[in-house]
C-alpha cells in the first residue's frame, strides 16, 4: 500500500496535469473559432471554382487539353499527398487520415500500381514511415508558419507540380480531414491530377446560352488549373486546421474530466489510508494503556 506522502505527491501531479489539459482545451477552443471560420469561408470559392473548371473542361478534350487536365494517359504511378498536423494530443485525428491513406496504398499495390507519398505534416510522416518509409519522396514541414494560408498551399502545390512535370507520377490524390463539427471530422480523399471536379458538383445552368471565350477555353484552363490545384490544397489545409483544433479541444476536455475522476479516486484512497493509520495508532495506544 502506498504511503500518505506518495498519495499526496500523486494527487498533486494529477492536478498539475489537469491544469495543463484545461489550459490546452481553452487555447484550442479559442483557435477553433477562427480556423472554423476560415474553412467555411473558403468552401464557396472552392465550390464555384470547381464549377468553372467543370464547365470549361466539358468543352476541351484530347491533346488540346492542358497537361493538368488530361493527365499522362496512364495510371501506373500514384502520388498520395497525405496532410496531417504538426502536433499531437488530438485523439485519433491524424490516425484516421493515415488509415485512409494506408487503405489506398494497399488497394493500389494489390492492383500492381506503384505508390509514392508526399507527407505534409510531421505526425503523418512519422506514422507512414514505419511501414512505408521508402515510399516517401518528400516531406513538407509546416511548423514554421504562424498561420496556415495561401503561402503554405503554394509550397505544397508547387511541390506536387514539380514532381508531375518531372514525370514522377501519373495520378495525384490528396488526403485530409474535412471539418464537420467539434466531435466529427471526416477523412477525405480528393483527386488532384488529372484535375476533375469533386463529386456532387453540378454544371451551371446556361439556359441555352452559348458562350464564346476570349482567349479560348484551353488558354483559360492553363491559367486556372494551377490556381484550382492550389485552391484544393488550401481548402484541405484549412479543413485540417479546423479539424485539428476541434479534435484537440475534445481530447483535452476528456483528459481534464478523466484527471478529475482520478483525483477523486486518489483522494478517497488517501482518506481511507489516513483513517486506517489513525485507527491503527489508536489501537496501539489503547493496547499499550491496557498493558500498563
Amino acid at each position: 500500500m502506498p504511503s500518505l506522502k506518495e498519495f499526496r505527491n500523486r494527487i498533486a501531479s494529477v492536478k498539475s496535469t489537469q491544469k495543463i489539459t484545461k489550459a490546452m482545451q481553452m487555447v484550442a477552443a479559442a483557435k477553433l473559432k477562427r480556423a472554423q471560420s476560415q474553412a467555411e469561408a473558403a468552401r464557396p470559392y472552392a465550390s464555384r471554382m470547381a464549377r468553372v473548371i467543370a464547365n470549361l473542361a466539358s468543352s476541351v478534350s484530347g491533346d488540346s487539353a492542358p497537361a493538368l487536365l488530361r493527365g499522362t494517359g496512364r495510371a501506373d504511378v500514384h502520388l498520395l499527398v497525405v496532410m496531417t498536423s504538426e502536433r499531437g494530443l488530438c485523439g485519433g485525428f491524424n490516425t484516421q487520415i493515415v488509415r485512409l491513406a494506408r487503405e489506398k496504398i494497399v488497394e493500389l499495390q494489390a492492383a500492381g500500381r506503384a505508390v509514392k507519398i508526399l507527407a505534409v505534416g510531421k505526425k503523418g510522416r512519422d506514422q507512414l514511415r514505419r511501414l512505408y518509409g521508402p515510399l516517401i519522396v518528400n516531406y513538407i514541414d509546416l511548423s514554421g508558419f504562424r498561420s496556415i494560408g495561401a503561402d503554405a498551399a503554394l509550397i505544397v502545390g508547387d511541390a506536387v507540380r514539380e514532381l508531375y512535370e518531372a514525370g514522377e507520377f501519373d495520378v495525384a490524390m490528396l488526403f485530409f480531414s474535412r471539418f464537420r463539427s467539434v466531435i466529427s471530422q471526416v477523412p477525405t480523399a480528393l483527386q488532384l491530377i488529372p484535375a476533375r471536379a469533386p463529386e456532387g458538383v453540378t454544371l451551371p445552368d446556361l439556359k441555352g446560352a452559348v458562350y464564346e471565350y476570349e482567349p479560348n477555353e484551353t488558354e483559360i484552363l492553363e491559367a486556372l488549373l494551377p490556381r484550382y490545384l492550389n485552391g484544393q490544397v488550401l481548402q484541405g489545409l484549412l479543413e485540417n486546421q479546423a479539424g485539428f483544433y476541434g479534435a484537440q479541444m475534445s481530447a483535452m476536455d476528456s483528459a481534464t474530466r478523466n484527471a478529475g475522476d482520478l483525483i477523486k479516486k486518489l483522494t478517497l484512497r488517501y482518506n481511507r489510508q489516513r483513517q486506517a493509520n489513525i485507527t491503527k495508532e489508536l489501537i496501539e495506544i489503547i493496547s499499550g494503556a491496557e498493558a500498563l
